[in-house]
């Protein structure tokens, strides 16, 4: 009988934070066992679903600005080695009406960290983008060199080069560690034992479910509904370079313009109701169907009347702020969370998982923000 192989780490959790992680962790040195529930990218998970923002605007938080630089510099190169092109650099337009105080912060926030940006008056976003209904905006931030990640087929690719760095990828349900102090291994649905130095979980909105105890009130899952809106024949006005991707500051409204003839991309970022991943209905709600349309008619008239042609239910695994969850577990010493992403994580995977083989492998400094001290039971959303 083979002795029980171990590994440096176990990630547990193979989306876009997971599977940076793995990935370096591996180039790192260390072994790593990847494990994976349902898939990279599946359709039920944070990580799933066909795009996501890369923008450098957050207000005045320089900290998420020079992420998603850095995040930015890695998925390009990344790409660029792989030889696959899931990066569209659409630009990133951000708009605001009289309340302009956070597109100001952003502004002041790109200049420090050297962003190529440019900013609009009203004049400037009438003439050009005639497309969009400018109702009460007054003023406009744009990022040329931001976009879109192509996102599902971005998380596969780098858990199919975290293999290739010598992860170990296993298709597994991880059972919830009880045990306090160290430890020696997790199990799985099958009863397959995992042993490793250190656990990595990286579960998503599935955080909540796996420690009760200590996340329980301190994830908070939401749904949210996407939808997709057909263009005209023969129109191009509604796809790059004619409109970049969008966000309309004060309405809390994001899309992106139609990418890959899967039409106008539309999505409210205002939380939704609590859900539980696993048994949440993946089905549109009529209530918001009818918000939804009525906005585009408002802000985009020439697709008022556009069939929708797609839509999605997908979730954000909230914290209390908005701030990432990266920490220790405070019994299990050698369990590390690494969540929280609050529905703007995803472009900051590579800095994620740059910043967890830090912690694990040189007890970097920590940032504050990012403790399981700073998350408390009641959402107080600060991060955009």
């Amino acid at each position: 009988m083979s002795a029980q192989k171990t590994y440096d780490v176990a990630v547990i959790g193979a989306g876009v934070f997971g599977a940076w992680t793995a990935w370096h962790l591996a180039k790192r040195g260390q072994r790593v066992a990847l494990v994976e529930a349902y898939g990279p990218g599946h359709s039920r998970a944070s990580s799933g679903g066909e795009s996501r923002i890369i923008r450098m605007g957050y207000g005045a938080d320089e900290l998420y600005t020079r992420w998603s630089q850095r995040s930015l510099e890695e998925w390009k190169q990344f790409f660029a080695r792989t030889k696959q092109p899931l990066f569209l650099e659409t630009g990133v337009l951000w708009m605001a009406g009289k309340d302009d105080e956070r597109l100001r912060d952003t502004a002041a926030t790109l200049k420090r960290c050297g962003v190529v940006f440019e900013e609009y008056d009203r004049a400037a976003l009438e003439k050009r983008y005639p497309q969009i209904g400018l109702e009460e905006i007054q003023k406009g931030i744009f990022e040329p060199r931001s976009g879109v990640l192509l996102a599902r087929r971005a998380v596969a690719a780098v858990d199919e080069d975290a293999v290739r760095f010598g992860v170990e990828y296993r298709c597994a349900q991880v059972m919830n560690p009880r045990e306090a102090g160290p430890v020696e291994h997790i199990t799985t649905s099958r009863g397959e034992r995992i042993v490793a130095g250190q656990f990595v979980f990286a579960c998503g909105a599935w955080l909540a479910k796996v420690f009760p105890d200590v996340l329980g009130a301190r994830i908070f899952p939401s749904r949210q509904e996407v939808f997709f809106f057909g263009i005209p024949a023969g129109e191009t006005r509604f796809a790059p370079p004619a409109l970049p991707t969008w966000l309309f500051q004060e309405d809390l409204v994001y899309g992106m313009p139609d990418i890959e003839s899967r039409g106008l991309k539309i999505a409210f970022d205002k939380h939704g109701e609590h859900i539980d991943p696993d048994s949440q209905s993946r089905i549109v709600s009529p209530k918001m169907m009818e918000a939804v349309r009525e906005y585009v008619a408002r802000r985009f008239p020439a697709l008022r009347d556009a069939p929708i042609v797609e839509t999605r239910v997908c979730q954000y695994e909230n914290t209390s702020s908005g701030d990432f969850l990266i920490d220790r577990h405070p019994e299990m010493e050698n369990v590390w969370f690494a969540g929280g992403g609050s529905g703007h994580g995803f472009k900051h995977g590579p800095a994620v998982g740059e910043y967890v083989a830090g912690q694990l492998l040189d007890g970097a400094p920590a940032e504050k923000q990012f403790l399981l001290a700073t998350k408390e039971t009641v959402q107080k959303r600060a991060v955009y």
